[in-house]
């Protein structure tokens, strides 16, 4: 008898064990892009590509799309704080040419715009680490759209 309900305990234990899925590259992106927008109380949009985007100021001049050149102030960080990019004086890009949380996000700011954009690793690096930052890293930019050109 004990061994039966020693089987039957294992076979249960075991059961829901194998049920539990593991928890997705997404998943943890998106846990750590919440705690961090309610850490800082930011007001974010999702985007649903897992891209977050923060509107402080939406910008009065032209609009521009992912195809379009942009000149873009900005600082990337981690969510640690640790900046690994910036620059104060923009720089010009090809929105086609840059990682896809820019691709996407940029074109939700007109001319004079500014705001964050909250970047899962996804769309930008993804598994690889690239400088001083590391692999499966959560981005977080402030960004300024100076120019669509």
């Amino acid at each position: 008898m004990k061994r039966n309900q020693l089987l039957f305990i294992l076979f249960i234990f075991v059961g829901i064990t194998a049920c539990k899925k593991k928890e997705t590259q997404a998943q943890i992106d998106d846990r750590i892009i919440q705690d961090y927008i309610s850490d800082n109380q930011l007001n974010a949009t999702a985007t649903g590509s897992g891209l977050y985007v923060v509107v402080s100021q939406p910008g009065t001049g032209a609009a521009c799309n992912s195809y379009s050149d942009v000149k873009v102030k900005y600082t990337g960080y981690l969510t640690d704080g640790a900046v690994f990019d910036q620059s104060t004086d923009g720089i010009t890009v090809n929105l086609q040419q840059v990682i896809k949380g820019w691709t996407e996000g940029i074109p939700y700011f007109k001319e004079g715009g500014s705001g964050k954009l909250l970047i899962p690793s996804e769309l930008g690096y993804g598994s690889q680490a690239v400088g001083s930052i590391p692999a499966n890293s959560v981005l977080i930019f402030d960004v300024e759209l100076i120019d669509v050109l």
